[in-house]
């Protein structure tokens, strides 16, 4: 992916209301946000978690997509393997970037995407606390700097 841009100028320098309701709703499949991609880090954090090595977490739970990794998916229920309940994640503490980040991805975050892509299905938009810029840059930087590692 490329580098993201700053100008200064984007619809979100005055921040963001956002605030997690645990809907469970991101831990879903939207068609291309599906996979659950995952770097070295977030493959050793899951290893670590269950107590395996990382290649044992990687040959268990993972498998690569056009030379990215990701957790794998039952065709059946594209949802996340680590989804309980419906809405809430069983392996919290070892929750990838992607997931970490989320609603602040690059690729969501100009003012038509924000609205067909995220406001439209979480309900944790427009919710809370307002998000400062520097934050959201901050988890924007992070998932850029995870998705250079996906292939590793």
């Amino acid at each position: 992916m490329e580098d993201f841009k700053f100008t200064g100028k984007e619809w979100w320098r005055e921040g963001v209301r956002f605030e997690c309701t645990g809907s469970g709703k991101c831990c879903t499949s939207h068609g291309e946000f599906g996979f659950v991609y995952l770097n070295l880090e977030d493959r050793q954090r899951f290893a670590k978690y269950f107590n395996l090595s990382t290649s044992a977490f990687t040959r268990k739970y993972c498998e690569k997509t056009g030379g990215i990794w990701h957790l794998k998916e039952d065709p059946k229920n594209p949802d996340c393997m680590f989804l309980k309940n419906g809405n809430r994640c069983g392996t919290y503490e070892a929750r990838p970037t992607q997931c970490r980040t989320w609603p602040f991805w690059p690729e969501v975050m100009n003012a038509k995407s924000w609205a067909k892509d995220v406001k439209a299905f979480c309900p944790g938009v427009g919710r809370g606390e307002i998000i400062p810029a520097e934050r959201i840059e901050k988890q924007l930087r992070e998932q850029i700097e995870s998705e250079k590692g996906w292939g590793k």
